[in-house]
């Protein structure tokens, strides 16, 4: 949809204007090691996302964009605004497959280099990664349990922190449009000497396009950043979210009451050093959320108990709080090797609060430690080749200890091409909900494990203008777990073999014009919801004066939204519940002053049928209309 966002830096040339790249050639990314490093050094792909095209994407929420432009990404939907949680929630992530029902989240999701996740359920929470906050987006394909731990199976969405300008700015962002949708943001950063901050401030809502879909939500974010010295910089960060939302249930079944009010929020300090020849940093973290839900009820529904009102709410505080400390040493020519420490203590309270007074009742108060050591080490060899290897100690003081190797290789080849092998292996510990959390808990379970090898080639031609890339995978999962019946009862009894190919490319045509496209295919022996078999993405962009447009076609074929499986589980029963769909969104902005630009967004224009999570049908036309200010 965002066609001037280009999947790849298409030109080091000073006249492009490409705000979307894949880390291929001279892009200095952090995700990929804990220490700024040019892409080309590793051995994975990073896509990297900056904070042109978040603004020109006018989107509130930040992976919707990312689902579009990141190949073998994909990520579930119910309406135009909101992802809830609970019953009837969207917002589950895929990478290369490697999805899963309800809390099995198998991709990290990370803020300034700290895992964000829920304490108990151990699942990121969509709603709460906003566009105020960021300044980029850093997206790692492929496992990043060495660096990471754990969930960080299939990959890591890194959301980097806005840094301050010179000066004095302040930005807004405002619009409204179908359903009663608002959406506002407020941004204000200075620099002064050595100190800067930022403020922002958001509030969006919407009806939803079915009745009792509404969604509000506010957030706030906060940062402060000093310079110590020439070597050394502190900052800190604090961001909070609110959100209200409904969920009516299956278009079959329809719920009533369904409600949630659910907060979030994720404060940082960190303390960084840069010397020629070293630098690091230490880091220390604490996110919470605290959930109220309202499960509702459904007239309809095959559980006689759910049928009325419930008497019942159900509430939960988490917690996580987390120490990293690193430093990164070149102790010769070509030579780079990192050391880290990484502590983690997560969990909290789940309750059912009786609305006719009666004593709550306790499901769960419980916390958990990890402990982990890693070495990473990057060597040059001449200028052709740079080898990769790592391998991290991981110590969960309940179910014991795991070693996490990784291997690599990166070939820099004549005519700007680069080939690029690996070998990873990712891991998940089960969850406070896997093992003591409603009927299906196991308290033994083992972690769930995968070993990913990749082959990449990528090349840049024409002055620049010109780039593309394919990557080509396969991935062995062990022990997935799977509630298995009778019972039912978690067990890791799941095996999974996911093969697949992506690939992107982008042409800058002229100054003013920018095509580009990525396309993802995945091959399972044993599907999955919200893992589509092909997905791929056609995009435009055109500048002229004060005009801008970018329009964009997104094809997704064989997502399956339900998957009903007998024993033994790996047997698909019904390989038809499965949704094919094609998407044509577009932009149009113009920049009427240089503090003014008015801008339109439609979305589904060709009215697409579709859905993707099953019985909730998405919307069709839409639009949404605004203005943006800078000062």
């Amino acid at each position: 949809m965002l066609a001037s966002a280009l999947i790849f830096n298409i030109a080091n040339a000073a006249e492009s204007n490409d705000t979307l790249k894949t880390g291929n050639i001279q892009e200095v990314v952090i995700t990929g090691t804990r220490t700024a490093t040019d892409v080309r050094h590793l051995s994975q792909t990073v896509n990297v996302v900056d904070r042109d095209a978040i603004e020109e994407s006018n989107r509130t929420s930040l992976l919707p964009l990312l689902a579009e432009q990141v190949p073998g990404l994909f990520i579930t939907q119910r309406g135009y605004a909101g992802y809830g949680v609970s019953d009837g929630a969207a917002g589950i992530i895929s990478m290369r497959g490697m999805t899963g029902s309800g809390t099995a989240v198998r991709t990290l999701v990370l803020i300034d280099g700290h895992p964000n996740y829920a304490g108990i359920f151990g699942h990121p929470v969509a709603d709460a990664y906003q566009s105020l906050m960021t300044e980029r987006v850093e997206v790692l394909r492929g496992p990043a349990s060495m660096l990471y731990g754990s969930y960080a199976m299939s990959g890591v969405i890194n959301i980097v922190t806005k840094k301050p300008q010179d000066g004095t700015h302040a930005y807004i962002h405002a619009g409204y449009g179908s359903f009663n949708t608002a959406e506002t943001e407020f941004s204000v950063n200075t620099r002064q000497g050595k100190m800067s901050a930022v403020a922002d401030g958001s509030y969006n809502r919407t009806d939803g396009h079915r009745d009792r879909m509404g969604f509000e939500q506010f957030g706030g974010y906060a940062k402060l950043d000093y310079d110590i010295s020439k070597n050394w910089n502190a900052s800190a960060n604090i961001d909070i979210t609110r959100f209200k939302a409904s969920q009516p249930g299956t278009i079959d079944n329809p719920y009533y009451d369904s409600d949630q009010d659910i907060t979030r929020g994720t404060t940082s300090l960190f303390v960084e050093n840069r010397y020629d020849r070293t630098s690091g940093g230490v880091s220390l973290f604490y996110s919470w959320g605290d959930h109220w839900i309202n499960d509702g009820y459904g007239p309809n529904d095959p559980d006689p108990s759910k049928r009325d009102p419930r008497l019942f709410r159900f509430t939960s505080y988490d917690d996580m709080t987390g120490a990293s400390v690193w430093q990164s040493l070149n102790l010769f020519e070509g030579n780079r090797i990192t050391v880290g420490v990484d502590y983690y203590r997560y969990g909290g309270i789940v309750e059912y609060d009786s609305i006719e007074g009666r004593p709550k009742s306790l499901q769960v108060d419980k916390r958990e430690s990890e402990l982990a050591g890693y070495v990473e080490m990057r060597q040059e060899v001449g200028s052709w080749i740079t080898l990769n290897a790592g391998i991290r100690a991981d110590r969960h003081f309940r179910i014991g200890t795991e070693l996490v190797p990784q291997f690599g290789a990166a070939f820099h080849l004549p005519a700007n091409a680069e080939v690029k092998l690996s070998a990873a292996k990712g891991f998940r510990y089960p969850t406070l909900k896997d093992n003591f959390l409603f009927p299906p808990q196991n308290a033994d379970l083992k972690p769930e494990s995968l070993w990913n090898y990749e082959i990449a080639f990528s090349q840049t031609l024409l002055d620049g203008r010109l780039h593309y890339g394919i990557n080509l995978f396969h991935m062995d999962v062990e022990n997935t777990i799977q509630a298995v019946k009778p019972g039912p009862k978690n067990m890791n009894t799941g095996e999974l073999k996911n093969t697949g190919a992506e690939v992107q490319a982008a042409y800058m045509i002229s100054k003013a014009f920018t095509v580009n496209g990525n396309y993802s295919y995945l091959k399972m022996e044993t599907p999955v919801i919200g893992a589509p078999t092909h997905k791929a993405y056609l995009g435009g962009s055109f500048t002229q004066g004060r005009w801008h447009a970018s329009t964009g076609l997104q094809y997704v074929n064989s997502l399956y939204t339900t998957v009903k499986q007998p024993r033994p589980a790996t047997v698909l029963a019904n390989p038809d519940i499965k949704e094919d769909f094609l998407l044509w969104n577009a932009r149009v902005s113009y920049q009427a002053t240089d503090m003014v630009q008015l801008w339109v967004n439609g979305d589904n224009l060709l009215n697409t049928d579709y859905q993707i999570n099953d019985g909730y049908p998405m919307p069709g036309i839409a639009f949404m209309a605004g203005v943006n200010l800078k000062f």
